[in-house]
């Protein structure tokens, strides 16, 4: 079964955050896992969600969205998305 990662992050640091941008797809390919919404526009439906960044990234299985987030090619990514941004995670197993 799918599972899906969504986080809610507000860019604090563009630079920074830009090479965090450049270096995350090549591991999260690795994994299994591909980007389903990175950024773009959001518009607000109801109770008054207006998140500054959206992402939302499809893998094959909860596990494998797992081992990407606790991988060791991605942990020093995780501290610079950090460093750059602030913002919240989940990871979701699909229907």
């Amino acid at each position: 079964m799918a599972a899906y990662v969504f986080g809610e992050i507000e860019v604090t640091d563009p630079a920074l955050y830009e090479e965090y941008r450049k270096q995350v797809p090549a591991v999260v390919t690795k994994y299994g896992g591909r980007f389903i919404v990175r950024g773009g526009k959001a518009e607000p439906l109801e109770g008054g969600w207006s998140p500054k960044r959206f992402v939302a990234l499809e893998f094959p299985s909860m596990e494998q969205a797992l081992k990407w987030y606790r991988s060791e090619e991605y942990a020093p990514l995780i501290r610079l998305r950090q460093t750059a941004s602030r913002g919240k995670l989940i990871a979701v197993d699909g229907a």
